[in-house]
């Protein structure tokens, strides 16, 4: 249900809601907060909150001006792990000046621009994601090990699959909190999981992606285990990623009618994202680790396309969402607003200069090995140039390097993946 700011205030009134967390994520797609009493809302509707942007990631490109949360009504749910008695809800939100022009590092204000610009071309964009994440048993003292929560394999059952009852709290949860998701199952890692959610509109997908990720590490808090999102948290097994399927329609319709146009422009949306990839790798595999994922276990290494299913970069198919272009070099840890927007950017280059799709199956060239080779092509990229604000880039370029730089250092590769990411994603 989308509400108003109006009825936002009257909800409150009547159903005890004492608090209100304020969402947004920093530069890289971590989620923050802020906690409001519930009677500071109608004047925050209006004047915002500070936060302090040098104390958030990425965020000290405002030079010290001071920046506002601004809560976006139509994304109020429930958070159904908060207590009843004294209810807690949560909105994401809009990040801006003091004079409300838009914060230059709000992401989730840079997908809403894309969105924009592909409904004044014409077309709709739906995104849906296939989320990964492995559970690990925690020490005697509370602390995550890296200890598989379960030694099960892909679709197995319980006994062997002990994250059966997680996921179905996680399912549930997510229900509470107006999100459906389609699909769970053990994956094929050890002690690895993975659920499924339809397309939705750009934003809300992101949204959708943020709320997922919060609901499984705070469910897996309660069963005492500890959920990771690090795109390879064990050396041996697979790593976890989040697949990318999107589609697209002309003029935001959706009649049965056009579906021969819809598989057109879908087909020129994924020969764009195959041109494109490697300029904006460094935003969809944003860690050292991240690298470490691809090519092996059915994660891509090469920008390819194919109809089935395999190591292909990119899949096109046929289903119940219609026909989809999945993406399958993304994984947990990126900043989904950012990249769905850069995909919505390279379709609409794609379909305004009807690109082809290159010859089925056939491999175009290697993808970035480590961070350091995606740095690099994303700095020389004139289409990232041309959508990213330059402060997002530089610092984006600038954390990539420093990451690059202390892996590169360190005695302990291992100690220091666990230590950088496993802990932290």
């Amino acid at each position: 249900m989308i509400y108003t700011e109006k009825e936002i205030l009257q909800y409150i009134e009547e159903n005890d809601v004492k608090f209100i967390k304020l969402t947004f994520c920093d530069l890289y797609g971590r989620l923050k907060n802020i906690s409001i009493l519930s009677s500071e809302l109608e004047g925050i509707f209006e004047k915002g909150v500070r936060i302090a942007s040098e104390k958030i990631a990425g965020f000290d490109i405002a030079k010290g001006r001071d920046i506002f949360l601004f809560p976006d009504p139509r994304t109020m749910t429930v958070l159904p792990w908060r207590p009843q008695q004294g209810r807690v809800i949560r909105m994401y939100c809009f990040i801006r000046y003091a004079d409300g022009t838009h914060f230059e590092g709000d992401s989730r204000y840079f997908l809403k621009k894309a969105m924009k610009a592909a409904i004044s071309a014409g077309y709709c964009f739906r995104f849906g994601t296939s989320c990964e994440f492995t559970l690990f048993t925690l020490s005697e003292r509370g602390l995550p090990t890296k200890t598989p929560h379960d030694y099960a394999g892909y679709c197995d059952t319980a006994p062997d699959d002990k994250g059966e009852n997680i996921r179905r709290d996680v399912c549930l949860t997510l229900e509470q909190m107006g999100i459906r998701p389609i699909s769970s199952r053990h994956e094929s890692g050890w002690g690895q999981h993975e659920i499924d959610f339809n397309t939705a509109s750009a934003l809300k997908a992101a949204d959708t992606f943020l709320s997922f990720k919060s609901a499984v590490r705070s469910v897996a808090d309660t069963h005492g285990v500890y959920a990771s999102f690090m795109p390879k948290p064990l050396r041996e097994g697979s790593g976890n990623a989040m697949n990318i399927s999107f589609n697209i329609y002309p003029d935001t319709d959706f009649l049965e009618e056009k579906e021969e146009e819809c598989k057109e422009i879908t087909r020129y949306g994924a020969a764009g994202v195959l041109k494109y990839i490697q300029d904006f790798t460094l935003f969809t595999n944003s860690t050292v680790n991240s690298y470490l994922r691809l090519g092996r276990y059915g994660a891509p290494s090469n920008v390819s396309w194919s109809d089935k299913e395999g190591y292909e970069l990119v899949r096109l198919s046929s289903g119940e969402d219609g026909f989809l272009v999945t993406l399958k070099i993304s994984d947990c840890v990126c900043n989904p607003y950012i990249v769905f927007g850069l995909i919505i950017y390279a379709s609409l280059e794609a379909i305004a200069d009807k690109e082809p799709l290159p010859e089925k199956e056939n491999s175009l060239s290697a993808l970035a090995k480590n961070i350091s080779e995606a740095a690099q092509t994303a700095q020389i990229s004139e289409f990232l140039k041309n959508y990213i604000p330059s402060e997002i880039l530089n610092k984006t370029l600038e954390e990539a390097n420093e990451q690059w730089r202390e892996y590169s250092v360190a005695r302990d590769k291992e100690d220091f993946m666990e230590k950088k990411y496993f802990y932290i994603f």
